[in-house]
């Protein structure tokens, strides 16, 4: 299955926001090279091949390789801060919300496992400006998380001594499925999804993990 196949077939970045067809093109073309090859050994001659299009072609759209990876990673950032945002503003109970949180999250990095790896793992890669401004979106999308553990604390629906380290591994789960996932393989994107969410919920000490309860 191709990235954009991939893509327009999942939670994953449908790449509307980017615009004219030629510039969506190489970024779909720069997210395999980067997922296939990391960032660093591809060349913008890589990604302009796969685009099927010429090296000079790309310049007119982005001035660097970097560029590319920049708009990938906060576009994909901006995504994941959306979907933890909703659930985490949704109506119900801190436990809904925080298996809302995790299914959709690990549908997003299981359905577009190749983007997502990208996004997720090559932020090194960066400058130190472009670096700045994508943490800046993490620390959102900690908070959104960390916000539900904090409320289910309080109301006394989840038992969690330390709340930071408790969002860190929450976080930590949800993104390294898309190391791993294999859309070959024996679950679909729903079904890890919902069974990451019962998982998080006993890690929280959330009573009733089971649907009814959610």
């Amino acid at each position: 299955m191709s990235t954009a196949e991939e893509t327009a077939g999942a939670e994953a970045q449908p790449w509307g926001e980017v615009t004219p067809d030629a510039a969506r093109r190489l970024l779909l073309a720069a997210v395999e090279a980067f997922a296939e090859r990391g960032y660093h050994a591809t060349t913008t001659r890589d990604i302009a091949g796969r685009a099927g299009m010429s090296p000079a072609a790309l310049y007119i759209h982005y001035k660097t390789k970097e560029e590319l990876l920049h708009r990938i990673s906060r576009i994909g950032h901006e995504k994941a801060v959306a979907i933890l945002r909703t659930a985490a503003r949704a109506e119900g109970t801190p436990t809904r919300r925080l298996a809302e949180a995790v299914s959709s999250f690990v549908r997003w990095h299981a359905g577009g496992r190749t983007t997502a790896r990208v996004v997720q793992y090559e932020l090194d890669s960066l400058g130190p400006e472009a670096r700045a401004e994508i943490l800046g979106l993490r620390r959102q999308v900690d908070a959104e998380v960390r916000g539900i553990i904090e409320e289910g604390v309080r109301s006394g629906e989840f038992d969690v001594l330390d709340v930071q380290g408790t969002t860190l591994a929450v976080l930590s789960l949800c993104i390294d499925v898309a190391r791993w996932f294999n859309v070959d393989g024996p679950r679909t994107p729903e079904e890890v999804g919902a069974l990451y969410a019962d998982l998080v919920l006993r890690m929280v000490g959330a009573g009733g993990t089971g649907p009814a309860q959610r």
